[in-house]
């Protein structure tokens, strides 16, 4: 059967690929997250053995339950791979608050849900578990700042626990992946103020293939690395992050002043809660929940 493989934000983008990755190379995937039909198409491709599981990250009782028959079914977790994630691009001074606090509910507390319902078994297995966080927790792009603060504490909690866990054999990664091609980037690209702010940051233009993650994740997961970095060089800015909120502000001054006029132009037309409206499964996931009341 392989090594059991968790994955939460299994129906698409970044958990999706690497799931079918993951599969080819004789693991068994337990694919967690929103979109049931996405995901039971996933499954499908994952071979016969894969299962999932619908599962809300923002709702403690409903990771725990889904982790509990993941177990049931196979037995055991062996990785654990906390993808679900979700960005809304806006101003903080502007945006929707919840859309600003619906990131750090998923981003943030949903990769702690998942740690905490899955910890338990990883230690029995003596297992791996990896974070994904980004390099917008190395580098704080404007008009992104709740997903900068979750995917900054996603680092953070990773750190954490790898010293915590090391005498229970459990080892603990983090992932920053740049800007990869999957739906939730061309989301935030697609916005009619922030898609233009990205371009303008350092390092921040480029984006990059999903199969060039999928390779760095796979190798990184069979390594049981502490860190993967895609691309390669996200390593090396990790090391020099203290200069790099200056060469942000000097880069985006002008660009973000006429992005702040913009921004409330938006709201003015859409509205607040449609302007900052989340990219990603779970923010598709509250569009269908606007859309039925």
């Amino acid at each position: 059967m392989g090594r059991v493989v968790l994955i939460t934000g299994g129906s698409r983008g970044i958990g999706a690929a690497v799931a079918r990755r993951l599969a080819a190379q004789g693991d068994t995937l337990a694919l967690v997250g929103l979109e049931p039909d996405e995901l039971a198409k996933v499954a499908t491709e994952c071979g016969p053995e894969a299962g999932w599981w619908e599962a809300d990250v923002t709702d403690g009782a409903s990771v725990q339950a889904a982790v509990d028959a993941i177990v049931e079914r196979y037995g055991r977790i062996d990785v654990v791979v906390a993808n679900a994630g979700i960005a809304a691009p806006g101003f903080t001074r502007s945006m929707d608050p919840a859309a600003f606090e619906r990131v750090i509910e998923v981003d943030l507390l949903g990769v702690w849900r998942t740690v905490h319902a899955t910890l338990p078994h990883l230690v029995e297995s003596r297992g791996y578990l990896l974070l994904v966080s980004s390099l917008a927790a190395i580098i704080h792009a404007p008009g992104l700042a709740p997903y900068n603060v979750a995917k900054a504490g996603v680092e953070a909690l990773a750190n954490s626990l790898r010293v915590e866990l090391r005498h229970l054999g459990v080892g603990v990664g983090v992932a920053h992946p740049g800007f990869i091609d999957t739906d939730m980037v061309r989301g935030v690209d697609e916005h009619p103020v922030f898609g233009g702010v990205r371009s303008g940051v350092p390092l921040f233009s480029r984006v990059y293939p999903l199969q060039l993650l999928v390779d760095r994740f796979a190798r990184g997961i069979d390594r049981r690395a502490r860190a993967i970095h895609v691309p390669g060089w996200v390593g090396a800015v990790k090391v020099v992050r203290a200069g790099l909120p200056r060469l942000v502000e000097a880069t985006s001054a002008r660009r973000v002043a006429s992005a702040d006029a913009a921004a409330l132009a938006d709201i003015a037309v859409r509205g607040r809660a449609e302007a900052s409206a989340a990219s990603g499964a779970g923010g598709r996931a509250d569009d269908r929940a606007r859309g039925a009341r």
